[in-house]
């Protein structure tokens, strides 16, 4: 047996609770160790030298390299105490705290069994539950649609439906968002996420000068509020874009400290080299090399509770119903905590998502963000209908992988996406081809999580590097593949499923079919992808076909076409 492939870790990803009375253990082997029989003998802590339990737990997930175990359990008394035992072939093994042994003394397990002392409601890492049943949808909000007309429109540089330069503005407001409410409420969408829109020099907002005001080119707070009403009447969520990791430098704390260098009050906001900071020399820490934005430092307790107010104000005065956090892996992990304490506390239900493109895990156990833009998915998925990489096996054991991640929370508030304003918009990706988007629009809509549009994806919109993953939305009907949107409707309407908010998952491949069961109750939802270029044979062992494409003489699949069916 391979010892090194072994793991488990008491209160972590591989141990944790979902509510007062179920806890989650998982329990990792290598893969050449699958045929393992593996138990868990659990009991109360201080009974469990002689009161103990058996039951045997199996193969979940699995990956490249491993196989994970996973058991929910429910619990009378939580102060819970445990230890594994393997088979393989005749011989006997146990797993504790001493590592792997061939016996165990459980006269002294108080020594060295795994626990989990005690479940503290305190503790507890709930789901945001809107966010169960939630399709979200980005919207670069000066690109998306111009609805007031009679504003100052003289900062406008582009015709709608030029291709964008970096600098370029093109008029896209609040209104025009508030306009198009009832088409998004038709398309399915229930969450909207908007990039900034706060007080900005420039067309994205990423740099912000003032977080209290309205940048005027979107609207004011009027506007605002009027958006988040009539989303909410229609019962649709509405997060924004919370940028704290800098700002600009032409905020009146960075241009105080620009005047003032070392006497200013504001200048151990920042992270300054020297007595002043230098524009031309850039001796102070900013976003990228991006001298117009100044990185805060949030460290310092004074800019903590300074940004912890601006988030408590347009939650408390907007009622917004969540923040997605701007470049938030390199914000610190303190202020993370006093953010969601803060914010929580206004509303409990405040979905907080940070944009973490690698394994977020630190970030992720309860006291900071709720889920992040699961840009893992994302390369996963390109890795698979763009570049050609990965087979259905690949596919299945890089999905268990990023699942394997985090806690089953954190996978149900994940939010999944297929592109963003930060990368190629995925239509271009796959080379314009509809069935690779659907394919992997039908993958992302069934895959654990928060499925996310792009503006624009419903449509084909094409992009490539930002700023061409930032076109302005094509509102003009005759342009638009409506046998594809009509198709993406039915992704999204299976989200409403309970089935699919909350089922069980498992991944795996048949041959060059990707499956995904999602189980509830006694219902089975299956999705087969075929991520080959050749057809495929399906099982005829479906009860009832639920949606398909590329699906010829009930039980042939063409090349990236899939069929989601009910057993």
């Amino acid at each position: 047996m391979n010892e090194a492939g072994i793991l488990h870790i008491p209160d972590s990803r591989y141990c944790f609770a979902i509510n007062e009375n179920e806890l989650v253990i998982r329990f990792r082997l290598a893969k050449e160790d699958r045929d393992v029989k593996v138990f868990l003998l659990y009991g109360m802590k201080y009974d469990y030298q002689t009161k103990r339990k058996e039951k045997e737990i199996f193969i979940c997930y699995e990956d490249k390299l491993f196989v994970y175990f996973e058991v929910k359990l429910h619990l009378d008394d939580t102060r819970f105490a445990y230890i594994f035992r393997l088979e393989k072939e005749n011989e006997l093994y146990y797993f504790s705290e001493d590592g792997v042994t061939q016996d165990y003394d459980f006269s002294n397990a108080f020594y060295n069994f795994f626990q989990m002392p005690y479940i503290n409601q305190a503790d507890l890492f709930p789901c945001v539950p809107w966010m169960k049943e939630a399709v979200f949808y980005q919207i670069f909000v000066d690109r998306f649609c111009k609805g007031n007309e009679q504003k100052n429109q003289s900062y406008i540089t582009m015709n709608w439906g030029e291709k964008p330069t970096p600098t370029n503005f093109a008029g896209g407001d609040l209104q025009g968002i508030l306009a198009k409410l009832d088409y998004l409420s038709d398309l399915g969408i229930n969450a909207i996420y908007l990039s900034p829109i706060f007080t900005s020099p420039s067309n994205h907002k990423y740099d912000i000068i003032d977080y209290y005001t309205i940048d005027e080119q979107f609207g004011s707070k009027k506007d605002l509020k009027q958006l988040i009403e009539v989303a909410h009447q229609k019962g649709m969520r509405v997060i924004l874009d919370a940028v704290f990791n800098h700002c600009s430098y032409r905020s009146k704390e960075f241009m105080d400290v620009i005047r003032k260098g070392k006497e200013s009050k504001y200048y151990s906001w920042f992270l300054i080299q020297g007595d002043f900071p230098d524009i031309k020399e850039q001796n102070y820490e900013s976003f990228a090399a991006c001298y117009y934005m100044p990185k805060w430092n949030t460290s310092n307790p004074e800019v903590q509770k300074h940004l912890i107010q601006i988030g408590l104000y347009w939650v408390r005065e907007f009622d917004i119903d969540g923040w997605r956090l701007d470049v938030s892996d390199e914000v610190s992990h303190q202020f993370w905590r006093q953010f969601r304490l803060a914010i929580k506390q206004q509303k409990v239900d405040c979905v907080l998502i940070g944009e973490n493109w690698h394994d977020a895990y630190p970030y992720l156990m309860g006291d900071q963000y709720d889920s992040i833009m699961n840009y893992a998915f994302t390369k996963a998925c390109l890795d698979c209908f763009a570049f050609n990489r990965y087979s259905a096996q690949d596919m299945a054991e890089q999905l268990n992988h990023i699942l394997m991640r985090n806690v089953s929370q954190v996978n149900q508030m994940n939010l999944n996406l297929l592109d963003s304003h930060d990368v190629h918009r995925i239509f271009t990706q796959v080379g314009c081809s509809k069935e690779k988007l659907l394919a992997a629009l039908a993958l992302m809509f069934m895959f654990p999580g928060v499925p996310c549009l792009y503006y624009g994806t419903e449509i084909c919109m094409e992009g490539g590097y930002d700023p061409d993953s930032r076109r302005t939305f094509d509102w003009n009907m005759e342009h638009w593949d409506l046998q594809i949107m009509a198709k993406i409707k039915e992704l999204i309407a299976l989200k409403k499923e309970k089935i699919v908010q909350e089922g069980e998952v498992r991944i795996f491949f048949k041959g060059a079919i990707l499956v995904i069961e999602r189980k509830y109750n006694d219902t089975c939802l299956i999705v087969e992808l075929n991520l080959s270029n050749q057809e495929q044979n399906l099982d005829e062992d479906i009860s009832q076909s639920l949606i398909e494409n590329g699906v010829r003489y009930h039980n042939v699949l063409v090349p990236y076409g899939y069929r989601i069916s009910k057993r």
